[in-house]
């Protein structure tokens, strides 16, 4: 059985439409043609929604919707960090993974 002529004029996942340009190209038939879009998607403004939700939320806190303050933060403060004295490692004796070898 011929799979366009089980499948129809549309294929339901991009696996039938596939397994359709391989088939077209395995009978040596003209590939078919990709179908239109039925609407054109819509194109959505990432900042607008964001900032419709942002004062969504803030209407409901019962904070003012308008543009955020901007303010300075403060400088940080320098903290003189008491000096650590640092132990001295004593020196590990070093070994070798392996052992000498005997004659």
């Amino acid at each position: 059985m011929n799979l366009s002529a089980a499948l129809g004029c549309r294929p339901a996942t991009p696996l039938e439409a596939i397994a359709r340009i391989i088939e077209a190209k395995r009978e040596e038939k003209p590939l078919p043609a990709a179908p239109e879009p039925e609407q054109p998607a819509a194109v959505l403004d990432l900042m607008a929604a964001l900032q419709e939700s942002v004062s969504k939320v803030k209407a409901s806190r019962g904070e003012a919707a308008g543009p955020a303050d901007v303010h300075q933060l403060p400088k940080p403060k320098k903290e003189t960090a008491a000096k650590k004295t640092t132990a001295k490692k004593t020196a590990a004796k070093k070994t070798t993974g392996r052992r000498p070898r005997t004659a």
